[in-house]
């Protein structure tokens, strides 16, 4: 079936922040509009939920239109999730270094950060953005369509590049892996770090934490930070994001179309639970 790309758009701004809040209240508002709008005749019998209609609309997103959601989402399901199962690992959802937000970031044993580039994106600001991620993290990544490779390939070698391929079953692949790197830059650790956390470095390599106040807290501690060495701050950085709290609710094995939201909202098993009851309703046109 072919789809217009307006209607595209508006089947992808369903995945969004804003939209599962709207789900927790019982507020379907938007679906019911593209329900309404393009699928009426989609709705075959009574018993149809918001549940059943937003993997359809996954599903034709994922055939049909890989915007960044999808990219994300794919992403974490066919890769980040396995490693997260396999390891003392935390993901996060957009990341801020410095003036940049990364995509997709994770800590286990290195720190690795995702960049993800779609076929809509732009790359005019992709320099600044790994200038920014090099200052905090061991390996870069940016993960494209296979359409696209010969633009990105042109990045210095020390970027890793992961290929999307949707006319392979939405595969992702490895095409050229990251160096890895441990010249982190204190400064961007410290705007990083929350208070309690670089406050937790500084006492945890230091043994004891020098006395301050509210008002010069930052500065003593950014003092400090700057005299450990680079690979024991590395460690200390990368512990210490593994302490951050982060979703709990993604699984590979149950509504795995939602995972980039649950991530993003920083879901708990009982308000992914709560969602998805939620989007159990029956739909009522």
């Amino acid at each position: 079936m072919e789809y217009q790309i307006n209607q595209l758009r508006e089947y992808s701004s369903l995945f969004s922040r804003n939209e599962a809040l709207s789900w927790l209240k019982m507020d379907f508002t938007s679906i019911n509009y593209k329900i309404e709008r393009y699928d009426k005749k989609w709705l075959k019998h009574q018993n149809t939920t918001y549940l059943d209609y937003l993997k359809h609309i996954y599903s034709i997103l994922a055939d049909h239109y890989q915007n960044e959601y999808i990219f994300k989402n794919e992403f974490l399901n066919t890769w980040l999730i396995k490693e997260l199962g396999e390891t003392n690992s935390q993901i996060f959802s957009e990341f801020r270094v410095g003036n940049s937000i990364a995509d997709l970031a994770m800590f286990n044993g290195c720190s690795k950060i995702f960049e993800i580039k779609t076929e809509f994106d732009s790359d005019s600001r992709l320099t600044l953005q790994l200038q920014n991620y090099e200052k905090a993290f061991n390996q870069i990544f940016i993960i494209i369509p296979k359409s696209k490779l010969s633009l990105y390939e042109k990045q210095e070698v020390s970027i890793g590049i992961i290929i999307y391929d949707p006319k392979n079953n939405n595969s992702f692949s490895l095409h050229r892996n990251a160096n890895a790197n441990f010249e982190i830059e204190p400064s961007t650790i410290m705007s990083i770090l929350h208070t309690n956390e670089y406050k937790s470095i500084v006492k945890n390599h230091f043994g004891y934490l020098p006395q301050m106040t509210s008002f010069n807290q930052y500065k003593i501690c950014s003092e400090l930070i700057h005299e450990i060495p680079l690979i024991e701050l590395n460690r200390l950085f990368i512990n210490t994001m593994k302490k951050r709290s982060s979703s709990k609710a993604l699984s590979l094995r149950y509504y795995k179309e939602f995972n980039q939201l649950f991530l993003a909202l920083k879901m708990n098993r009982n308000s992914k639970d709560k969602m998805i009851e939620s989007l159990k309703t029956t739909i009522q046109i």
